[in-house]
């Protein structure tokens, strides 16, 4: 159902805002608040019309907003670690929440002690290192930077004809801190 999908908001100067509903998105779009930058094949059908499917649009007005923080949910872990267990690299499954360092031994709740684990490798580990449990991490854990990249990053498989908006976005900032950088 169109009414069901989503639709990537970019601010006026095409800075990746949030993803919205396609029906909020026709909202700011039928109110004159935002633009149709890319529209989705099927159309929405009135009783009496036909109106375009927005799948990115653009505000008309810019937004001031802080620099997003990702929150430290299971959802964000699953998502920084691409849904695959950090231990023996299973993908997708019945994925549990790891302390790298246990809880009881002294080990923080935060992104940099948390990992996304299979069942079978989280009880072989049990309340040890991976050190101690001979298990090695495919990858560090970090705390996401909250860039559009990883924001963001989940929905470019199911929604292609968003990543000229947010692929250009990431290549322009990057390039932007090598210059500051340089300088």
């Amino acid at each position: 159902m169109v009414i069901q999908r989503r639709a990537l908001v970019l601010n006026q100067n095409y800075e990746p805002l949030n993803v919205c509903s396609v029906k909020r998105a026709f909202v700011l779009v039928f109110r004159g608040k935002a633009e149709v930058l890319e529209a989705d094949a099927l159309p929405i059908i009135s009783v009496g019309a036909s109106f375009v499917t927005p799948s990115v649009i653009r505000l008309n007005h810019f937004v001031h907003r802080p620099q997003p923080r990702p929150r430290l949910t299971r959802r964000e872990i699953f998502t920084r670690d691409r849904d695959k267990c950090q231990y023996c690299g299973k993908v997708g499954g019945d994925l549990t929440l790891d302390h790298v360092l246990p809880k009881h031994r002294g080990g923080e709740h935060d992104w940099e002690n948390l990992v996304a684990a299979c069942r079978a490798c989280n009880h072989r580990k049990g309340g040890r290192t991976p050190v101690e449990a001979r298990m090695h991490l495919l990858r560090q854990p970090a705390r996401p930077s909250g860039g559009p990249g990883e924001m963001f990053a989940q929905y470019l498989e199911r929604y292609s004809e968003w990543s000229p908006f947010l692929l250009g976005w990431m290549s322009e900032r990057r390039a932007n801190s090598t210059a500051f950088v340089a300088s």
